[in-house]
């Protein structure tokens, strides 16, 4: 998931590498690595349906597999997110997608319920170590190639690569399974040849971290809310929270919501449903570069408001387009808040303890991103669907407008 502004910290950059094309075109091949490890994350999403099928899988058991994605991401993030400051962007980089790279093998090796788990704990912790990573060289291989530029072509690669990967995976495993033999296999197949690619990509880019040969003493990352304005940080974190949530939903449930309650069983359109939600977030993020955290944060809570109660609508009245509708608006809604609450925690910290703050404001909101989805599966073991999505929705607006009241007194404050 997006951690975008997590290059803002510091890094010790690399001396005597000047200005060069080496630099733009390692630009270009950390986002196509960046956007190939994000994409292979969300493979599995249009396939839990094929999964539940042949396996007798239930909603419960498809959020425990995601939530395992989610706790990789997190104990990677947490232990691992900071480490590329002291060895080098890319030696983490290439370990990262090597991790990746065994997830897919675990995938093509053996479908069974433990194999599934491992590869998706083997997936998450790729992420939580590709994410901030990938980032931070993407901002200083464009900084090197063009000192003293505008940071915007960094800022929209980065959410192209980061959110459009998510959406990109989906959509390509989706359209696999759909009109390729072997659907369980072929999409993993496909992505191991562009890990490989990825890992070649990074070993060909120039390094801009000199590593420190005297190591500081290792410790995790710190979680914390004190960092300057508490109000503000815990509005922040909620807000990431709820974003999550909605990413987190259409990444676990949301395709077996679409094959069971509304009876659509194209993998593809699994896919396209999900591309459209990460599409819309990553879009309304590059296009509200000039709004205030304000005015993005009334926006996103405006759109999720909104977004998820159609949703929800398009599953009790079996409609597929309400369905998609209530998803993209939702999705626009959740980018918009996660890019204020990032930009809020960014602004608000103290340089030296930036990633620390943004490492405790990832941490809560991948709480977001798996917490909601695994009460979800919880649920639909004693009601429908449609009722749980009912208490969803209704949780959600609460939390919502306790957002809302957070935001409107740091702003006061």
């Amino acid at each position: 998931m997006p951690l975008s502004t997590l290059s803002t910290a510091a890094p010790t950059t690399a001396q005597g590498s000047p200005p060069s094309r080496r630099h733009g075109r390692g630009f270009w091949l950390i986002a196509l690595a960046f956007l190939t490890a994000m994409a292979f994350s969300t493979v599995p999403t249009p396939l839990y349906p094929l999964y539940m099928a042949r396996d007798g899988f239930s909603t419960f058991m498809v959020t425990i597999v995601f939530a395992i994605y989610a706790v990789g991401v997190v104990a990677s993030l947490l232990l691992a997110g900071h480490v590329s400051d002291w060895v080098g962007r890319k030696k983490i980089l290439i370990t990262a997608l090597a991790l990746e790279l065994v997830a897919a093998a675990l995938f093509l090796a053996d479908s069974s319920l433990p194999v599934l788990l491992t590869a998706r704990l083997v997936t998450g912790l790729g992420v939580g170590m590709v994410t901030a990573t990938a980032t931070a060289h993407l901002q200083e291989l464009h900084a090197a190639h063009r000192p003293g530029g505008s940071r915007q072509r960094f800022e929209r690669v980065s959410i192209a690569a980061n959110i459009g990967g998510l959406g990109t995976g989906a959509l390509v495993a989706g359209v696999l399974a759909q009109y390729v033999d072997a659907p369980l296999r072929t999409s993993y197949v496909v992505f191991a040849v562009l890990l490989l690619a990825s890992i070649v990509a990074v070993a060909l880019t120039p390094e801009t971290v000199e590593e420190r040969f005297v190591k500081p003493t290792y410790r995790p990352q710190r979680i914390s809310a004190d960092h300057g304005d508490r109000v503000g940080f815990v509005a922040a974190a909620a807000g990431a929270f709820v974003s999550f949530a909605v990413f987190g939903l259409f990444t676990s449930v949301a395709p077996g919501f679409v094959a069971g309650t509304l009876h659509h069983t194209s993998r593809a359109l699994a896919g396209v449903i999900v591309f459209a939600v990460f599409g819309g977030a990553a879009i309304a993020q590059t296009l509200t570069d000039a709004l205030a955290a304000p005015m993005k944060v009334r926006l996103g809570l405006l759109a999720q408001a909104v977004g998820v109660p159609i949703l929800l609508l398009g599953m009790h009245t079996a409609s597929l387009a309400a369905f998609l509708v209530g998803g993209v608006v939702a999705g626009i809604g959740a980018g918009l808040l996660l890019k204020a609450a990032i930009g809020t925690v960014a602004a608000m910290a103290a340089p030296a303890k930036r990633g620390e703050a943004l490492a405790s404001l990832f941490f809560l909101g991948y709480l977001g991103l798996s917490a909601p989805a695994v009460g979800i599966g919880v649920a639909t073991r004693a009601v429908t669907a449609v009722t749980a999505m009912t208490w969803f929705t209704g949780l959600l607006l609460v939390i919502l407008g306790g957002v809302a009241v957070l935001f409107r007194r740091s702003n006061a404050r």
